[in-house]
């Protein structure tokens, strides 16, 4: 079992290789290298880097399958505010390594397929794949923790939302009511 901590992760690996060995590899990735993930988000501290940890090895039916876990400290936009919020993304994921189309659609439901060639798989990919993955369609300080919560506030004073205040057993439609008896 190799383990190499705290180092950056090889960008590419021969994952077969790795699942027969029953490898696990930890390291950085530094989100600077991460392209597509970068422009997704709406920044990160200089030297930041997504924490990995991928464990490969065969299940039961000698499926070569990778099992890992990420962590990457961002900033994203609020969608309330627009201001900076600092969140740690982290993702738990099991993929089956697969050379085609026909091998990813014979893995069982609980493996999503990565595809590899022969002998190499690009990790640095993989993990941006699954950053991209876990990134919050809508992000959102706590309520009590964002910048506009003295508007919100001001729509909403109890905390309870926008909802008119009723008395219970009034019938909203008791106005319809009276209008269809005065008409006859």
């Amino acid at each position: 079992m190799s383990n190499a901590s705290n180092a950056e992760l090889p960008k590419s690996v021969d994952p077969y290789r790795l699942a027969e060995q029953n490898s696990t590899l930890e390291g950085e990735i530094p989100i600077s290298g991460l392209g597509r993930f970068r422009e997704a988000v709406l920044g990160f501290s200089e030297g930041a880097a997504c924490r990995v940890k991928l464990s490969f090895f065969m299940d039961g039916e000698r499926r070569r399958v990778v099992s890992g876990e990420l962590a990457a400290p961002v900033d994203l936009e609020c969608q309330r505010c627009m201001g900076a919020m600092s969140v740690n993304l982290v993702s738990q994921f099991k993929l089956g390594l697969v050379t085609s189309d026909e091998q990813a659609q014979q893995l069982p439901k609980e493996l999503e397929p990565f595809l590899t060639d022969d002998f190499t798989a690009d990790l640095w990919s993989m993990v941006e794949d699954e950053l991209l993955l876990v990134l919050p369609p809508f992000p959102f300080h706590e309520r009590d923790e964002c910048p506009a919560r003295e508007d919100l506030e001001a729509y909403e004073p109890d905390g309870s939302g926008a909802e008119p205040v009723r008395k219970s057993g009034e019938n909203p439609f008791s106005v319809l009511a009276d209008l269809k008896k005065t008409k006859h």
